[in-house]
């Protein structure tokens, strides 16, 4: 499919993928993901790239921060929360980014006409439809069984992980 002239921006719910990545049993490489987008059609310019993480405390993943910021990653952090789930009745961790990806989504909206959001997450359904009516076109990658259905009918277009997986792999070496 070509769009003409794409300028392209991509936003990482890096809590979510996480999850996908460890359901799937195999990581991505950041700088593979950022080389896939920008090389899926020759008239490809990389406008943005964002990456939205949770932290244990102000060091955590600094090492890991510092590659997505050399890679040109634009990093978006908050510190993890501590609530009681009643289901599981346990404590768990949690940070939740949605607000911060759907305000640099619309704050940045002048600058492409392509959105490549990993995440499956189902609170982005109407982000999504209003980039939508704003002639954005919207990939929303993610994996079976971890993508809610209200995401996926709100992209044009779905991608599953697995499918790109040899183009976006992180290697051992």
């Amino acid at each position: 499919m070509t769009y003409g002239n794409d300028r392209i921006s991509i936003f990482v719910d890096g809590n979510n993928m996480f999850y996908a990545q460890q359901k799937n049993g195999w990581f991505f490489d950041p700088r593979r993901v950022l080389n896939y987008f920008q090389n899926e059609q020759s008239d490809t310019s990389l406008v943005n790239a964002f990456w939205y993480t949770g932290l244990k405390d102000p060091q955590d993943q600094r090492g890991f921060r510092d590659a997505l910021i050399g890679l040109g990653y634009t990093v978006r952090t908050k510190v993890l929360k501590e609530y009681y789930d009643d289901s599981s009745k346990r404590y768990s961790q949690k940070a939740n980014l949605d607000i911060e990806i759907a305000v640099d989504m619309f704050n940045t909206v002048e600058q492409y006409n392509r959105v490549v959001l990993f995440s499956g997450d189902g609170d982005f359904e109407r982000a999504i439809e209003l980039l939508r009516s704003k002639n954005t076109h919207i990939t929303v990658v993610s994996t079976e069984g971890m993508i809610a259905r209200e995401l996926r009918n709100a992209a044009d277009r779905y991608l599953d992980l697995n499918l790109i997986r040899s183009s976006i792999e992180k290697s051992d070496s």
